[in-house]
């Protein structure tokens, strides 16, 4: 049964319509073949594994405020360098600039991104929130063809804080001048798309790709973004 009471939707981008976890793969290979990084370690995948485990692990920090952007920026390639035993500052800044210049070209997305947005973009006033890099997400949506669908990008940055935090929903709100039960918000990520709009009283359509098990009291859940059309 399809809603009409819905006039802003909010989508995240990276993981909901942006293929990062692929995107990111195949800058990270480029980074390593250009970088020769096979000097240091055994294999792309050692690599790979490394820098996503000390990446994660920064990235709960940045999102709670115990780390800068700048910082991070760099920090997360020092770290996956010295496991190796290479204390190289310049070496972790050089890959951190090539990530941020190389992973907005890259082009893949989830099935029926276009088809999902060119649906919705008619009916309903598009916003991406964001916790990632300014400079990086608009790149991203342009060069994919997505910044046609919305009509702004709203991001942790500009908000001064992340998702889950209500202080971001609530700057959403502020600058698309909507009414809570007015919007919806689409995310794959439980904790910081779906539950940080419920709690802040705003509607979630949770993309649960991957079929993870919850116990979530959510609004709506879908596993393709062509299950849109029988919701919106």
């Amino acid at each position: 049964m399809k809603l009409e009471k819905y006039k802003y939707i909010y989508f995240d981008l990276d993981r909901t319509l942006w293929d990062f976890d692929n995107n990111a793969k195949e800058t990270f290979l480029e980074i390593y073949q250009n970088r020769n990084l096979g000097s240091i370690f055994s294999s792309f995948e050692t690599f790979y594994t490394a820098y996503n485990k000390h990446n994660d692990i920064l990235w709960k920090d940045y999102r709670e405020n115990k780390i800068e952007k700048s910082i991070l920026r760099w920090k997360r390639f020092a770290l996956t360098l010295e496991e190796f035993g290479i204390y190289d500052e310049k070496l972790a800044q050089q890959i951190g600039d090539d990530y941020v210049n190389i992973s907005p070209t890259k082009k893949q997305l989830f099935p029926y991104t276009h088809e999902a947005l060119s649906y919705l973009k008619n009916k309903y006033t598009l916003y991406i929130i964001t916790n990632g890099f300014s400079e990086i997400q608009s790149d991203k949506l342009k060069n994919c063809n997505l910044d046609q669908y919305f009509k702004g990008i709203i991001t942790s940055e500009d908000a001064g804080a992340q998702k889950p935090s209500p202080i971001i929903f609530e700057h959403a709100l502020r600058l698309s001048n909507a009414q809570k039960n007015e919007c919806l918000m689409i995310g794959d990520d439980l904790e910081t798309d779906i539950l940080g709009a419920k709690n802040t009283g705003i509607d979630q359509v949770f993309f649960n790709s991957d079929n993870i098990q919850h116990s979530e009291d959510i609004t709506f859940e879908i596993t393709s973004l062509n299950e849109l059309k029988d919701i919106l």
